[in-house]
C-alpha cells in the first residue's frame, strides 16, 4: 500500500508557546483533526531542561486538551519522581498532536499514527524544541523516536544511551512509552521496562550537568 502523503504543518514564525498552541489548534496538516476532539499541544516550563516526547494524545488527553493526563501520564510522573526529577525540569509533548483512534462499541481504541502523519506533524515538534531549547530530549516509544531521529529506531538496542545530536538538543535518549508498560501482560516485563524508564530519566538528569 502506498504511503498516504499529507502537507506538513506550517507553524507561525514564533517561539512563543502560547502563540504556537493557538495556531496548532487550527492545524489541518493531516487528516487526524477530523475525528479528534481537539489539538493537544505540549505543556511545561518555557526553559525546561528536559523535553519528553510521547506518541500522541490518548482518549483522556484528547478530551482534556492536555498531554499525559491519563494512566500513562500518572505512571510517567511516578517514574520522573523516582529519577529525582520534578515537573519543573520537564516539558511534555507528543510527536503527533491529534488522537488517532477507531471505534469499538462505545470505546475509542488507540491506533498508531502513520509515517505520513508523523512527518506532517513534525514542524510543531521542531517549533516546541526551538522555543524550549532543552539540553536533553527523551523520546518515549518508537513513534516518538521516529519523529525525533527521522528514522525508524530499534528501541530494544538503542535505548538507555546518550545519542549526541546537533539538530534538536545536545543529547537524545530513547526509552519505553509508559503505555507500553501498562499494556504488558507479563509482570516481569512490565517491571523491567519501568526500571529502564526510570534509569533513562536518571541518565537525562545526569547529562544536565555535562
Amino acid at each position: 500500500m502506498a504511503l498516504k502523503k499529507f502537507k506538513q504543518a506550517q507553524p507561525p514564525d514564533s517561539t512563543n508557546l502560547k502563540t504556537l498552541a493557538t495556531a496548532a489548534a487550527g492545524c489541518t496538516g493531516c487528516d487526524l483533526y477530523k475525528n479528534a476532539t481537539q489539538t493537544v499541544f505540549g505543556k511545561g516550563k518555557k526553559k525546561a531542561r528536559i523535553l519528553l516526547v510521547g506518541e500522541q494524545p490518548g482518549d483522556k488527553e484528547d478530551l482534556a486538551g492536555l498531554p499525559f493526563v491519563g494512566p500513562a501520564g500518572e505512571l510517567l510522573r511516578h517514574c520522573i519522581e523516582q529519577a529525582g526529577l520534578t515537573m519543573e525540569d520537564i516539558y511534555l509533548t507528543n510527536a503527533v498532536k491529534h488522537f488517532k483512534w477507531r471505534p469499538a462499541g462505545k470505546v475509542r481504541l488507540h491506533q498508531k499514527p502513520s509515517m505520513g502523519q508523523i512527518k506532517a506533524c513534525r514542524p510543531w515538534l521542531e517549533k516546541e524544541v526551538e522555543s524550549v531549547k532543552p539540553k536533553v530530549i527523551v523520546a518515549l516509544g518508537a513513534t516518538a523516536a521516529t519523529s525525533v531521529l527521522q528514522r525508524v529506531p530499534r528501541i530494544g538496542s538503542e535505548r538507555g544511551k546518550a545519542i549526541k545530536d546537533v539538530e534538536l538538543a545536545d543529547y537524545i535518549i530513547l526509552s519505553w512509552h509508559p503505555s507500553a508498560i501498562l499494556r504488558s501482560i507479563d509482570r516481569e516485563d512490565a517491571e523491567a521496562k519501568r526500571a529502564d524508564l526510570v534509569s533513562d530519566l536518571k541518565l537525562a538528569k545526569k547529562l544536565l550537568s555535562k
